[in-house]
């Protein structure tokens, strides 16, 4: 049972899980930049959304920690209150702009301070969250695990493309033939950007490391001073144990969409889980192209704790 606050709409959870079953998997582009053709149909309005100055943006690539960094963001503006942050599913609380029309309206009326999801990459940002030098937190995680979880996520997410066989999916997702294009352009734009924005890059493989620490992170960037003790609670709330058990957050509510029998969406939130994948051959291959991308830009990931 969720718990509404006064200003949401109680037809919202249905009206957004009833636009994504007639979701098509069926890919368009913009820019160059592969993406749902769903998407895609909706992009002059996703381009020319308007930001608010006090708006939090929380942008990744997908499968990077996205749905954790939500809720970590949600409780903390919240300070620490389990009940309210209970009170609609992570989509809801959240809108993400390239979900559907109806995300993208309820974003829309959505009283401030708002916190928003994109996938996009940078160059491909509303303009007016760079005008209103909105807050935005982006979250990285190192791309062979990112490549795996995004594969499992592609198989059960019936709106997603058939990744195929993993070899096949493989050289797609090294290629950038998959979703909101190619990994490494992604967070090295979003690296670059980082400078000349208010922008907070986390990475994935520090939150397992060591959650508290960026948790602090994400409440010094927020604004907020919250206690020790509220601060242990939000850590333990957004524990990757807690988290899959939270109808909130494990979006048990699509499973029209997300087929669970495939695969859970929280599906195991650990680092090196690439290394039950990847073939030798493989992750060679990967490593030339990780090491020639990646050269001189001052970004690395750690592919093991």
């Amino acid at each position: 049972m969720w718990v509404v606050g006064i200003w949401m709409d109680p037809g919202i959870i249905e009206k957004i899980v009833g636009e994504m079953d007639d979701y098509s998997p069926d890919m368009g582009e913009i820019d160059g930049v592969p993406i749902l053709q769903d998407t895609c149909n909706e992009w002059d309005e996703i381009y020319n959304f308007q930001a608010r100055e006090d708006d939090i943006l929380v942008a990744s690539y997908p499968k990077s920690g996205t749905t954790w960094m939500q809720e970590i963001m949600d409780l903390v503006s919240l300070e620490g209150d389990v009940q309210k942050s209970m009170r609609a599913p992570c989509f809801v609380k959240v809108p993400f702009l390239e979900l559907g029309k109806t995300s993208l309206q309820y974003a829309k009326v959505m009283p401030c301070p708002r916190m928003l999801k994109v996938h996009l990459p940078v160059q491909l940002v509303p303009p007016s969250f760079w005008d209103k030098k909105t807050k935005i937190i982006y979250v990285a995680r190192n791309p062979k695990d990112c490549m795996v979880s995004y594969y499992h996520f592609q198989k059960m997410d019936n709106t997603m493309p058939d990744p195929g066989p993993w070899n096949e999916y493989f050289s797609s997702f090294l290629n950038g033939n998959v979703p909101w294009g190619n990994w490494f352009d992604h967070v090295i734009g979003w690296w670059k950007a980082k400078d000349q924005h208010k922008i907070l890059y986390v990475f994935y493989e520090d939150m397992i490391e060591d959650p508290l620490r960026e948790i602090k992170k994400v409440m010094t960037f927020m604004g907020k001073d919250l206690s020790e003790e509220v601060l242990q609670s939000i850590k333990h709330q957004t524990s990757f144990k807690i988290m899959k058990e939270n109808p909130v957050v494990n979006y048990s509510n699509l499973s029209s969409v997300m087929d669970p029998a495939v695969s859970s969406f929280m599906r195991k939130g650990k680092v090196g889980d690439w290394k039950d994948h990847f073939l030798v051959s493989q992750n060679e291959l990967f490593d030339a192209e990780y090491e020639k991308r990646m050269a001189g830009n001052g970004l690395r990931f750690r592919m093991k704790l």
